[in-house]
């Protein structure tokens, strides 16, 4: 029940999505929940709703309480309302839909889930996996007649179940993994009561209210546009507008239908929309109020050109899985914002320690820490990983930095080995684990590059079998196969030797700097007219005077976002289509040259056999 005392649209502390949910129907029944680009919006009374029938259907296919449904959607608002139903009654596990088998087939075993639900009519790899494990499918039917994300479940065997209690505070309610720097990627189970607390913390931080709506382009399995969007804007009574994720030409169109007053995202969206606001020319018609960045370092000089563009602040906030997402932000005028800073606590308890546990002072560099309603109590099978991730009831976050005078924090570096793909975060030992599984590869390392775009890539170095002779073409295959694609090195050094410390061990975060001469590649000219074509739309794009055959589109600068761009200009430019993978199978300049010149002499011989079959008609 609500307290009469709080005005209508403040950040209630719900303990439990559900009660969040149903709370916010009681209050506004009719006030827009979830919104998306061309369709009717969904009302809180409505997504309650459809919540309770969710919950009713799972209790009739055996699950209870607690229990563990993985789901596999693609982004949108269908993702969005099922986050929200399945976890109104269990642990909800999104998962990546991009996932190769190998990939669905760990985290769903890693995970014990009851069900996986997955959308009818999509023939998604982990269908087959959740055969092989037993795992119930049910299966989601978007209806399209109805609010934005409304939807049906099919499927399962009803198994009579009187009993169906709603979830407690302290119960699981999402689960995600966080890569480690070990091949096991660790499982970080969140409850109800973190999960609320944190949409509550996020809500004050951007002083949310009933009006506003988010447009969120951030991907639905990751604790980004879960809890910053989109549990966030609920917990007021706000809505959030689920477009399907980035894309150049729909995000102006999306900034009005359906609208929004604020958007969040990862630094590299937010470079994308300032490329494509600076391609379209002329003043943007929007109704934003704020911007907001979070999941790696915003580029002050980022920041400084979106809040021209725009013409409002752009507020840079810093989280993690671990935090249910968010634990510090700078805050919205007139508050005081500091480019380059991580900005103020914003929820929980933030300091900085010392090896040995003891906080330290302003101006100190040590070990982000926090403690706080927000904060996992560790994460799942794996006392190691607790054992030297929580001191004296402190979190260590892993990074690196310090607090000035001020209070605000900033990042120094990360004492993790985690590669920070652009937000993405990649392990890289799984990275490791599959290379070392190609027969002829006798070892191999995964790790950082400095990357003007995403901030880090991923590279490789790899000590052949003797007598071997797979090369980069061949492994950067291999790996697409079972990595989903921000995970596979776009770089590959053939050494020897991989470089040691002094201990003789390998460290993995000072190869960049040991393999840099390798990582440099020789000019060469394109070896035709065509990849001259290629080169100069290569080059506008990527901001580079010239661009030779052996140059890698991604070592660059390029990123998923321009390739999809570079392939669109060269194909309208040649009159042919590349798959839209190519530059990941093929990212140098030479391997596109020959792709595309093969699909002209396609063209060539299909004319001729045309023209031959013509006459003799």
């Amino acid at each position: 029940m609500s307290d009469p005392k709080v005005p209508h649209g403040t950040a209630m502390e719900f303990a439990t999505v559900s009660g969040l949910i149903v709370e916010q129907a009681r209050r506004t029944p009719d006030a827009p929940a979830i919104a998306a680009p061309g369709r009717m919006p969904l009302g809180f009374s409505s997504l309650a709703a459809l919540a309770a029938r969710t919950s009713a259907f799972l209790a009739s296919r055996g699950l209870r309480r607690g229990d563990r449904v993985a789901v596999v959607l693609r982004n949108g608002p269908e993702m969005a309302a099922a986050f929200a139903s399945i976890a109104s009654r269990c642990a909800c596990a999104p998962l990546n839909p991009d996932y190769r088998e190998a990939e669905f087939e760990f985290y769903l075993a890693d995970l014990r889930v009851g069900a996986l639900v997955v959308e009818r009519g999509v023939d998604s790899p982990a269908r087959a996996i959740a055969a092989r494990l037993g795992i119930p499918v049910l299966e989601l039917t978007a209806v399209q007649t109805e609010g934005a994300g409304t939807f049906e479940l099919s499927g399962g065997t009803q198994i009579p179940d009187e009993t169906a209690p709603d979830p407690e505070p302290g119960d699981t309610a999402l689960l995600l993994h966080t890569s480690g720097t070990t091949s096991r990627p660790k499982l970080v189970p969140l409850s109800q009561a973190n999960l609320c607390a944190s949409a509550r913390h996020i809500a004050r931080t951007l002083a949310l209210v009933p009006a506003d709506r988010c447009l969120n382009m951030m991907p639905l399995f990751h604790i980004h546009g879960l809890i910053g969007a989109t549990l966030s804007s609920w917990s007021v009574g706000a809505s959030v507008s689920c477009a399907p994720g980035w894309d150049s030409t729909g995000f102006f169109a999306w900034l009005r239908d359906p609208g929004a007053t604020w958007y969040t995202a990862v630094p590299t969206i937010h470079q994308s929309v300032l490329s494509a606001a600076r391609a379209r020319g002329g003043p943007i018609g929007h109704g934003l109020r704020f911007i907001r960045s979070s999941s790696s370092a915003l580029p002050p000089a980022v920041m400084h050109e979106l809040e021209n563009v725009f013409g409002v602040p752009a507020v840079e906030s810093y989280g993690m899985t671990e935090a249910s997402h968010q634990m510090c932000s700078n805050a919205l005028p007139p508050g005081t914002r500091k480019p380059g800073s991580i900005g103020l606590p914003a929820g929980p308890d933030v300091a900085v320690m010392d090896a040995s546990g003891s906080l330290l002072g302003a101006n100190a560099t040590g070990e982000l820490v926090i403690r706080g309603p927000n904060v996992t109590a560790g994460y799942e099978a794996n006392p190691d990983a607790n054992a030297t991730a929580f001191t004296n009831g402190w979190f260590r976050t892993g990074d690196q930095g310090h607090r000035d005078d001020d209070g605000y924090f900033f990042l120094t570096g990360r004492l993790k080995e985690l590669i920070n793909r652009g937000g993405e975060k990649v392990a890289p030992r799984e990275v490791d684990d599959v290379l070392t599984s190609h027969p002829d590869v006798a070892q191999a390392v995964a790790f950082a590059v400095p990357h003007p775009r995403l901030g880090e890539d991923v590279a490789a170095a790899v000590v052949l079998r003797p007598g071997a002779t797979a090369g980069e073409r061949e492994l950067r295959q291999f790996c697409l196969e079972r990595l989903a694609p921000q995970k596979a090195p776009s770089r590959f050094v053939f050494v020897d030797a991989i470089p040691k410390g002094p201990t003789g061990k390998i460290q993995r975060i000072g190869l960049a700097k040991a393999l840099a001469s390798r990582l440099e590649v020789p000019y060469a000219a394109p070896a035709t007219a065509v990849g001259e074509a290629i080169a100069s739309v290569w080059a506008e794009l990527l901001g580079h005077a010239r661009v030779g055959a052996n140059d890698n589109f991604f070592a660059l600068g390029g990123d998923s976002l321009l390739a999809t761009r570079a392939l669109s200009r060269v194909g309208l430019m040649f009159d042919v289509e590349a798959p839209i993978g190519s530059l990941f199978r093929g990212p140098t300049l030479g391997e596109h040259e020959a792709l595309v010149e093969g699909l002209l002499l396609d063209q060539i011989e299909t004319a001729d056999d045309g023209r031959e079959g013509g006459s003799h008609r």
